[in-house]
């Protein structure tokens, strides 16, 4: 009879288990799904697309292709200048005139991925970024990116440029 006993109890407390672990995937379940289709952006965001309009429209147009596209925890969009040509019925060489000016206004960080005419784009996550609230502080750049040794630093350089002052800064 103990050994019934026994049994009986270590099935329910499997069953309180299974219980536990199954409430316990469905609230990361729907932590996950928080924010899934939702861009966050920053004053300093809106400041920064109202400027663009101001100076170079076309080149607003793709900030916000990539803002709306960004990878949520990375900051990030990988994306081919063909890609971005057609999805905004551009021609390449418009993508390669506006992606270069963001470029080269640290609005944006754009990082070429081998030989071809794949980059990376990596907007500022104090103007943008696609999360849920709880991992604000892991939305820049967590990504792996590679680059040649011949970039003599310049990826590295250009990234400081665009999160000077971040130390500084109160975190919001």
């Amino acid at each position: 009879m103990d050994k019934t006993a026994a049994t009986t109890e270590d099935r329910l407390q499997r069953f309180i288990q299974l219980v536990d672990e199954r409430l316990n995937e469905e609230q990361k379940n729907k932590d996950r799904k928080k924010n899934k289709n939702f861009v966050q952006m920053y004053p300093k965001g809106f400041d920064r697309v109202i400027g663009i309009l101001g100076e170079y429209p076309l080149a607003a147009r793709i900030y916000m292709f990539l803002a709306k596209h960004i990878e949520p925890g990375t900051g990030a969009v990988v994306a081919s200048q063909q890609l971005l040509a057609d999805e905004l019925d551009i021609s390449i060489r418009s993508v390669q005139r506006g992606t270069k000016w963001l470029d080269e206004n640290n609005i944006v960080l754009r990082i070429k991925l081998g030989a071809g005419t794949v980059y990376a784009y990596c907007l500022d996550p104090d103007e943008v970024w696609k999360s849920w609230n709880t991992s604000k502080k892991y939305a820049a750049f967590t990504t792996k990116t590679l680059a040649r040794k011949e970039d003599n630093g310049d990826v590295k350089r250009r990234l400081m440029v665009m999160l000077k002052g971040k130390e500084t800064e109160p975190e919001t």
